[in-house]
């Protein structure tokens, strides 16, 4: 499953969704479909099978490092800082890595992690199965403080000069102090009975910190105080039951232009302006990833692997695809102007945003590619079984 539900209180979801049988024979949360959409031709839950088409393009792997554990949620991303490159996984190993050559500078265990690394201003962050939020120096790995927030961190967290942000599976937005590790401020985010196995890490924009709560909500605090100083409903439930009123955001804000740029799962894409603080732009789609803003759209790939595109001027339609529908798309990512996508086979695709015209094809590995990030000349796949690729065109 790339796509895992977080436990409720109360009932195990898993039981909820095969008393209702709902439960497909793909085991993707994308094939489940809860929500209400436009039908195609296609089984709701029968992957698309590849098309051909021409490479234009080379896409070329310069190295691979393996590491250990289970990669499900995608939540374990690289994080940089100069001309190394920074990879934990969820046995507790944390590399330090020439992002050039692939060589080892430095390497550390520690205990089990429930989510990846997190780079800045001299310091990794870091967080364990038990509450513990870990801060390592970026030259050696040494461990500089420990401090349990009481919750298990699902994503990776937001580091500034003063105060390291971190979100918890509870719902709780957490400040600690970046040199000792002690709580300075939290708030507590009101969580619905059905939530998805997942979180979305915090951004900080202008002295404010953006966050997307499991309520299906953004909110926005100062980052001295934690004060909220406003928020907003991403997607408001509409159903009849808890499955249908799902409206997890476990997608991170993009901010961009003095706008916020938001997804919900089962909800909409959502836009606020920051000056007004208030919704701006809504549309109706159901997305686990953060928005791509590339070449003047705004990309969309959908919990369905649906791609969907808005002109960011005008906020008219673009194009769409379904080229790769129920294939288990990771995020959209963007490198040399190209929209990057990987898919549940391992294939990487590029494709040209403009058009929406697949460009370069290929295979790195025979796990789904959970996760992609660019950076600078290069740029990195996660896939399941943690094994992390540079690659290039």
């Amino acid at each position: 499953m790339y796509q895992q539900f977080k436990k409720p209180k109360i009932l195990n979801f898993f039981m909820v969704i095969f008393t209702a049988s709902l439960l497909s024979s793909c085991s993707s949360l994308s094939s489940l479909q809860f929500w209400q959409g436009e039908k195609d031709e296609y089984e709701l839950d029968e992957p698309r099978k590849l098309e051909n088409i021409s490479n234009n393009k080379k896409i070329i792997t310069n190295w691979d490092i393996s590491f250990t554990g289970e990669n499900l949620l995608g939540n374990f991303i690289p994080s940089f800082a100069g001309d190394s490159i920074y990879f934990a996984d969820s046995s507790g190993n944390i590399k330090s890595i020439n992002s050039i050559s692939g060589s080892i500078n430095w390497k550390k265990e520690v205990s089990l992690l429930s989510t990846g690394i997190s780079a800045g201003f001299g310091i990794l962050i870091v967080a364990d199965i038990d509450g513990n939020v870990i801060a390592l120096d970026q030259n050696n790995g040494t461990e500089l403080w420990t401090s349990n927030v009481k919750g298990e961190v699902l994503a990776p967290a937001a580091v500034d000069a003063k105060f390291i942000i971190v979100k918890t599976g509870s719902g709780e937005l957490i400040a600690l102090n970046k040199d000792s590790g002690e709580i300075e401020w939290s708030y507590r985010s009101k969580l619905p009975a059905l939530t998805i196995r997942g979180s979305s890490s915090p951004v900080i924009d202008n002295n404010m910190v953006y966050a997307t709560f499991d309520n299906g909500r953004l909110g926005v605090f100062e980052l001295e105080s934690g004060y909220p100083v406003w928020d907003g409903a991403i997607s408001y439930v509409s159903g009849s039951s808890e499955l249908e009123n799902l409206i997890d955001s476990d997608s991170s804000p993009v901010i961009e232009g003095g706008l916020v740029f938001t997804t919900s799962y089962q909800g909409n894409i959502n836009i606020f302006d920051i000056a007004q603080k208030r919704s701006v732009w809504q549309s109706e789609s159901s997305s686990f990833y953060s928005p791509l803003l590339l070449r003047g759209l705004i990309i969309l790939v959908e919990a369905n692997s649906n791609l969907k595109t808005f002109f960011s001027k005008n906020l008219e339609k673009s194009w769409s695809s379904n080229e790769y529908l129920n294939r288990s798309l990771s995020n959209p990512s963007s490198f040399n102007g190209f929209l990057l996508v990987g898919d549940f086979e391992g294939y990487i695709h590029i494709i040209d945003p403009l058009n929406g015209q697949t460009v370069a094809r290929k295979k790195i590995s025979r796990k789904p590619i959970m996760k992609l990030i660019s950076r600078s000349n290069n740029f990195y796949a996660i896939d399941e079984d943690f094994n992390l690729f540079s690659l290039s065109i």
